[in-house]
């Protein structure tokens, strides 16, 4: 059973930054699109962005764009999601995916962490 394990959430203050981390065991990590998400009491899981297996297509949410950076390391079976000048709006349970097709509709996609929380205070 794949196992996707989310690490580095935490409290910050508005304008700080943090990187989150996920360790996959999905095989072969390379041959998986990655992707975070994230979700707030209440309200549907939204996308924040997604890699595709070799990082040459990558999607943000326009919400993030500019702030935050996805990239993986294929070596080290792990993605990471580095988040900078963060929002009190950015805070939320944040998840790590992974699915063999970067075209999968994300609430599709086969596998996911237990995620890690960000709280980012005003």
């Amino acid at each position: 059973q794949a196992q996707l394990v989310e690490s580095g959430g935490g409290l910050v203050q508005a304008g700080g930054s943090l990187r989150l981390s996920c360790a996959a065991s999905v095989r072969p990590f390379s041959n998986h699109a990655m992707g975070w998400f994230r979700q707030t009491p209440g309200k549907e899981r939204e996308f924040v962005a997604t890699i595709s297996r070799y990082g040459r297509s990558i999607d943000y949410a326009e919400s993030v764009k500019g702030r935050f950076v996805i990239s993986r390391d294929n070596a080290k079976n792990t993605v990471y999601l580095q988040m900078d000048s963060l929002k009190p709006e950015d805070t939320a349970v944040y998840y790590c995916a992974a699915d063999r097709l970067y075209s999968t509709p994300y609430n599709s996609w086969a596998y996911w962490g237990q995620g890690t929380q960000v709280t980012v205070s005003s």
